[in-house]
């Protein structure tokens, strides 16, 4: 099969509008290879992707279960236009805050998209931080456990309310031990989700998932990681809500209130959005709430690189700005070197 050609001449040629020689793109829709960018939060995803796209006339594939709302653009730290540089991204913006989505319908949709891509001749490059959307492409996970249920959801929401996340995760830890160990108590929705799939199936989420994996993927998947020090990760952490709230994080929460979506809602239970509600209630000082923000997010990165570590055949990278051309580079090479 050919090797992909990649290089700043065919970067300088696709944006001066000049034609990109057809070898350059011969072999992606047979070969159907996909290239995964993934890391804790603040390690430089983003900007690698898109540096990645431009030196190989790709595309991003958002794989964060955040970006996918709509008006929630500064707590979810997107990519404005100008960052994007040209490069067309997918599955972000599709929902509005108060919808229902689901990993089975990151699943299908992402795919759908990497299929599109493909048979444009253009390389995907899925990119983001959540784990379980991840693993839903590189292990075809099949999620036929897809059933909601709204009002099993809000009666385990107000547990988590008013006798604590550790009372709902202990109700996890009887039925789906397997499961509990991996789900932080905190991280309510997940161990929402769990609790509902066992409701209905009478089967551990954590089973269904085993079972699912039987078949392979549909495309071949290359995964890079993302790390760094944590001293300096947790600073890139700090900086980056500084930044949030400079571009306007708190009025962004604001607006979203008055536009009537429900605290309660699980998009406004996401990082930087709980914790400005808090505020805006009267219940935490301004300073409180950030020094939260920025510890509860340091926390987050931490179980995210735990959750990536388990992907044993994926390439880990330094993350950070400056050694993106270095990173580029390197996973070009290994484009070259596994076609």
């Amino acid at each position: 099969m050919r090797a992909w050609k990649t290089g700043n001449n065919q970067h300088q040629q696709k944006r001066t509008g000049e034609k990109i020689q057809k070898d350059n793109l011969t072999g992606w829709n047979m070969d159907k290879t996909v290239i995964v960018i993934a890391g804790p939060t603040a390690s430089g995803k983003t900007d690698l992707a898109i540096n990645l796209a431009l030196e190989t006339d790709g595309e991003v594939v958002s794989a964060d279960s955040m970006q996918i709302y709509r008006y929630m653009d500064i707590g979810t730290a997107k990519p404005t236009k100008e960052e994007m540089r040209g490069i067309p991204h997918h599955m972000i913006d599709i929902v509005d805050p108060g919808e229902n989505y689901s990993v089975a319908l990151y699943k299908r949709d992402a795919e759908n998209c990497i299929r599109d891509i493909l048979s444009r001749g253009k390389l995907p490059i899925v990119a983001g931080g959540t784990g379980l959307y991840i693993n839903s492409l590189i292990y075809n996970i099949k999620f036929g456990e897809t059933v909601i249920d709204e009002e099993f959801r809000e009666r385990m929401r107000k547990i988590a309310e008013t006798e604590g996340p550790k009372v709902l995760h202990e109700m996890l830890e009887k039925v789906d031990p397997e499961s509990a160990a991996k789900i932080h108590y905190n991280n309510v929705k997940r161990v929402i989700r769990a609790l509902e799939v066992y409701e209905y199936t009478k089967k551990p989420i954590s089973q269904h998932q085993k079972e699912s994996r039987t078949e392979p993927p549909e495309f071949r998947y290359l995964v890079f990681i993302l790390s760094m020090d944590r001293e300096r990760l947790y600073d890139r952490i700090n900086r980056r809500v500084d930044k949030m709230i400079q571009k306007g994080l708190v009025d962004e929460v604001r607006r979203l209130l008055k536009m009537g979506y429900k605290p309660g809602s699980t998009a406004l239970q996401g990082l930087g959005y709980k914790e400005i509600i808090r505020f805006l209630n009267n219940e935490l000082p301004f300073e409180e709430a950030i020094r939260i923000l920025k510890r509860d997010t340091r926390h987050f990165a931490k179980r995210q690189l735990t959750w990536f570590r388990a992907i044993k055949e994926a390439v880990w990278l330094e993350g950070g700005e400056e050694n993106l051309e270095k990173n580029t580079k390197k996973i070009q090479e290994y484009l070259e070197t596994s076609i």
